[in-house]
């Protein structure tokens, strides 16, 4: 019993920190989905300096590797470069103005600026090696989006959709760091030393670039990993690469951009976050991040904000288990057809609502993980249904 009261109280704590910064990056995220016009991030990536505004416009996106993929290769699509896709690949999931908040809070914000200024020069490192090395393939290029600047509406909804699409990766992450800290003792790691740090480093490496890391819920795990003496080099390897790579991510890139900017890809991040974890131990920051950590006092803002959010991780829970439970019943008489270009739940909406008004449809399960799909009951043809996916903008498989 005493177990489960410390590890009750440690997840509360993780929550408490986690909450209202995690809350402000997606009220942030919202707020740069309205104010952004339709099409501004794509078309200020050609010409000169187009990895340097790839890089500058993707760090403060919140986009982790599931979500990074489809944007830098949609950014591709539309006329930029090899070397401009790359370097937001690479930037991109390692910050977002959610993980740099929540970073901050947990680590100090000395951590938190040092990795968003990594991140940062990784992104232009891999950019310019792919532009100097890298083979260049023909893209062909369409016309920027048309449409009007998104409702405030629509921004709240964004900022909602952040937050729903890692909630399962939040939880876990509240959970193991709530384990970490009950069961590491605080100085477990401590006699590492130099050499130790290295090889917590690469194994940070080998544990983080094959799996997907979400840059935001991994935040409590490498904080509670931090105040059991862990180095903080090592934690900044694990949130840098982590959530850059991961295996589907490599594929995606080989299958796009060929082998030889696979290996610049790869390589920037291997050797670039090894680099900065050995610099920041080397600075006098490293301490200024232990010192930081799970350092903050709790008024009424900061509990409302744990309160909602556990209650959006229960609602979205709760959302996620009745989706399956519908997408199961509606299997067994129903037409699944693939789906392309569901980035985002936003596109989960959008679609089921067009297939919804399709007359002869009873009922429509879209889902975009791990592949596109959705799940039509009704006396509806396929050519129908695919004509009304088309229409949505999306395209049938």
């Amino acid at each position: 019993m005493d177990f489960l009261q410390r590890l009750t109280a440690a997840a509360w704590a993780v929550t408490l920190e986690l909450a209202p910064w995690l809350l402000l990056g997606a009220f942030v995220a919202g707020l740069l989905h309205v104010v952004l016009p339709p099409g501004f991030v794509r078309r200020h990536l050609r010409g000169r300096f187009a990895v340097t505004r790839a890089v500058m416009l993707g760090v403060p996106l919140p986009l982790c590797s599931c979500g990074v993929i489809p944007a830098g290769l949609g950014l591709r699509k539309q006329g930029a470069s090899d070397a401009a896709s790359v370097g937001f690949l690479i930037a991109t999931p390692q910050t977002g103005v959610d993980s740099a908040l929540v970073s901050g809070s947990m680590l100090g914000w000395p951590f938190a600026l040092f990795k968003v200024v990594a991140a940062f020069v990784l992104g232009l490192a891999g950019g310019g090696l792919v532009d100097r090395l890298g083979s260049t393939q023909e893209v062909t290029e369409e016309a920027p989006p048309a449409g009007e600047r998104p409702s405030v509406r629509e921004g709240v909804a964004h900022g909602v959709d952040l937050v729903r699409s890692i909630w399962g990766w939040l939880v876990f992450g509240i959970v193991t760091s709530a384990l970490l800290t009950v069961l590491v003792p605080t100085g477990a790691f401590d006699d590492l030393g130099v050499t130790g740090g290295v090889v917590a480093m690469v194994v940070m490496l080998l544990v983080s670039v094959p799996l997907y890391v979400c840059a935001t819920a991994s935040v409590p795990i490498a904080a509670a990993l931090v105040a059991g003496g862990f180095p903080t080099g090592a934690a900044l390897v694990f949130l840098m690469a982590g959530p850059a790579t991961n295996l589907a991510t490599l594929g995606v890139v080989r299958q796009e951009f060929g082998g030889r900017t696979l290996a610049i890809y790869l390589g920037t991040i291997v050797f670039g976050s090894i680099g900065a974890g050995l610099l920041f131990e080397w600075l006098p920051l490293a301490s200024h991040a232990h010192a930081h950590a799970h350092a903050h006092g709790h008024g009424l803002p900061t509990l409302l904000s744990a309160v909602l959010l556990l209650g959006a991780l229960g609602a979205f829970a709760l959302e996620s288990a009745w989706l399956r439970l519908r997408a199961r019943r509606v299997l067994e008489e129903a037409q699944v057809i693939g789906v392309d270009g569901l980035t985002c739940n936003g596109c989960v909406r959008k679609l089921t609502g067009a297939l919804e008004g399709t007359e002869g449809v009873e009922s429509v399960v879209v889902v975009r993980e791990p592949e596109g799909r959705a799940t039509v009951q009704g006396a509806v043809g396929a050519e129908e249904l695919r004509a009304a996916i088309r229409a949505a903008g999306f395209q049938p498989r």
